[in-house]
């Protein structure tokens, strides 16, 4: 594991609008700390980090990063920063460049980029993998699990009895019912008692509840058919209900830990207390309410927030209220694999915060053992365009 050092600058204290973030929620950390309440990363506070060299990236995690950074750069060139450290203007420069380099990877981001520190950089993070799992295109015997596509009478609206000053952001998501009322969409319960069934939403079959509960959670995975295909399937919509975190809830009621009866503080560990306790596990499922829509996709690989193909090792999962999308990702933690350069090309319900994180692990080999015991603390930098820490310190 690299280490970094240096004197911190002056606090930097910005304000700027912020915008919604995303629903896809990746596998929630087991036990996540509390994270302040902060707007986004000026409300946190930005400090000037070390120089590129000083943080000792290699060349090949740093040639890794820039084919991801080339994927998604045309995002921060483009669309706004919740964060309010960038403007898009300020990556033009580093992403024509990155189209056409033919120099080294640490050249290009020493060329391009200044570190940055938000808050006082403690990071912590989990990670998320995309699952394979037994499925199906058509029903058959054993494969009896729906996996629906987003349904039509699924919209956004006002409750007609919310005041006008209580409606801020988006409206919730959510259902006229036959009197014409706008309710709660329908909760994973009563999605699996059969409320959607009939209606041709399903896309695909899964052959294991238990599976298909977790893949929702990752919010992508490839399904594994008995004739050998493969059918990828991403997220396309929720349900509007709320993500609860089971290993919280497991925690919280003292069946997580290492004493006697306790089942391990990973995702391997909720997945053997529900299969041991199948009505149990049931019950405990449903009450996380969020129930996760999907459509097939073509791509190489699970699209993410940003609609590209994520990659192991390479693309990070942020809170964009906290990390420009599209940034590149210094992390420093206690977990040395996840050390190194990672691009900001995804986010989740899960990922809250500044120094938050997410880190994708691919599919198949040790890409589920690793995501599902990732739980690393540390220390996290961002890589800004040259010139942006400047001018914050400015204002």
């Amino acid at each position: 594991m690299f280490k970094w050092s240096w004197p911190l600058a002056a606090l930097v204290v910005l304000s700027s609008c912020v915008g919604p973030g995303q629903d896809r929620p990746p596998y929630p950390p087991i036990d996540r700390p509390p994270e302040p309440v902060l707007e986004n990363a000026a409300a946190a506070g930005v400090t000037a980090g070390p120089s590129f060299r000083a943080l000792n990236l290699t060349e090949g995690d740093a040639a890794a990063a820039l084919t991801a950074f080339r994927a998604s750069c045309d995002w921060p060139s483009e669309k706004a920063d919740a964060s309010g450290l960038t403007r898009p203007e300020d990556w033009l420069g580093a992403c024509t460049a990155a189209h056409r380099w033919e120099g080294t990877a640490l050249t290009f981001f020493e060329t391009y980029f200044e570190s940055a520190q938000i808050g006082d950089g403690t990071a912590f993070a989990t990670g998320y993998f995309e699952p394979e799992i037994l499925g199906s295109r058509t029903p058959r015997p054993g494969y009896d699990v729906p996996v629906y596509s987003v349904p039509d009478d699924l919209v956004r609206a006002w409750p007609a009895d919310m005041p006008e000053s209580e409606r801020e952001g988006r409206p919730p998501l959510g259902r006229y019912d036959d009197a014409g009322n706008f309710v709660e969409y329908y909760s994973r319960a009563e999605i699996e008692d059969g409320a959607l069934a009939g209606r041709g939403l399903e896309i695909a079959w899964a052959a294991d509840p238990v599976e298909f509960f977790f893949l929702q959670i990752q919010g992508s995975g490839l399904l594994r058919a008995p004739d050998g295909s493969v059918m990828r399937i991403g997220y396309a919509g929720q349900n509007g209900h709320g993500y609860t975190g089971i290993g919280g809830l497991m925690r919280e009621r003292g069946l997580l830990g290492d004493g006697p009866g306790q089942y391990a503080g990973s995702m391997q560990g909720i997945m053997q207390y529900i299969r041991e306790n199948p009505v149990e596990g049931r019950a405990l499922m449903r009450e996380n309410e969020s129930w996760v829509f999907f459509r097939e996709l073509t791509t190489s690989g699970p699209l993410g927030s940003l609609g590209v193909p994520v990659t192991r090792g390479n693309s990070v999962a942020v809170d964009p209220r906290f990390v420009p999308y599209g940034a590149p990702v210094v992390l420093n933690m206690d977990r040395d694999i996840a050390d190194g350069l990672w691009v900001a090309q995804d986010t989740g319900g899960a990922i809250k915060g500044a120094n938050r994180f997410d880190t994708f692990w691919g599919n198949g080999g040790d890409s589920r053992e690793v995501a599902g015991g990732m739980s690393a603390r540390g220390h996290a930098l961002i890589l800004l365009p040259k010139g942006t820490v400047a001018r914050l310190t400015r204002r």
